[in-house]
């Protein structure tokens, strides 16, 4: 559960042709957006229960998740620029067949590396949200949320 990498195991950033590894930043792609609409919700979610709230306890880690929310929804923009721009890079090297890529996959293996890094922070900070919901729900007086 912790590999949250798209890739094959072994040598793929080795071998990999062109083709693969942009069907790879397509996906890439595809993820931060679904990622980003999530954090839409999320945060709707977090409103929805914040005007509520009567304890400052609540009110400061409520506080705390949000800020990491937008911590996280400012990374997930970062990363999805940073893949589409990457993506354009290959279509360029695809259509020059340049055989130096070293470098290049350097960077893509890095970028893969961000991403996986910014699944593992977004599940765990929307864990959070659900944890932190489910015990206002709790605790908290909401006969006014329809």
């Amino acid at each position: 559960m912790e590999n949250f990498r798209k890739r094959p195991k072994g040598e793929f950033m080795i071998q990999a042709n062109w083709e693969q590894l942009y069907l790879l930043t397509k996906h890439w792609e595809s993820d931060l957006k679904f990622f980003r609409d999530d954090l839409n919700f999320l945060n709707k979610l977090i409103d929805k229960y914040f005007i509520w709230i009567d304890s400052d306890e609540s009110i400061n880690e409520v506080s705390r998740i949000r800020s990491e929310l937008q911590e996280i929804r400012s990374r997930c923009e970062d990363l999805l620029h940073k893949t589409q721009k990457h993506r354009a890079q290959l279509g360029v090297m695809m259509e020059k067949e340049n055989d130096d890529s070293r470098i290049f996959r350097l960077e893509h293996e890095h970028l893969e590396d961000e991403v996986t890094d910014f699944v593992k922070s977004f599940r765990n900070n929307r864990k959070e949200i659900f944890k932190i919901t489910e015990y206002l729900k709790d605790t908290e007086d909401f006969s006014g949320i329809n």
